[in-house]
């Protein structure tokens, strides 16, 4: 069984340092939040099960079933179109610092909520030695 929305969010210092600069400081509150909350860590030390700035996951909508595969970046690299999404939008910033298995749950902008399990990590920049980027 997986945690479902279960801990705290673990991210790196980096990518802490960089959201928090994000749009001059002002984020979503729900981000904001959730970054108050997290555990931070070195790169280097960073769980190869963790979504961090620029991992490619693959999710699982909890009410269709229908799986999606989305890089999670900064908003000026984002093009959702091509699976690039901001970590200002409601699912870039539900999925940064979850790990594999849990499921996040985020609300889209007429109100609905929604929600998908990480279900792959199919690339992770800390996982392969790329602790800048």
């Amino acid at each position: 069984m997986y945690p479902n929305n279960a801990g705290e969010r673990m991210l790196t210092e980096l990518d802490f340092t960089r959201l928090s600069k994000l749009n001059g400081g002002q984020l979503p509150e729900a981000l904001a939040m959730d970054l108050r909350s997290a555990e931070l860590v070195q790169s280097r030390d960073i769980a190869p099960d963790v979504v961090t700035m620029y991992s490619q996951v693959e999710i699982i909508f909890s009410d269709s079933g229908l799986r999606q595969k989305v890089t999670v970046s900064y908003p000026c690299d984002a093009e959702p179109e091509l699976g690039f999404i901001s970590v200002l939008s409601p699912i870039g910033a539900a999925l940064v610092g979850r790990r594999l298995g849990e499921v996040c749950s985020w609300r889209v902008p007429n109100g609905q909520e929604r929600s998908a399990q990480v279900a792959t990590i199919l690339f992770q920049p800390e996982a392969s030695g790329d602790y800048t980027t």
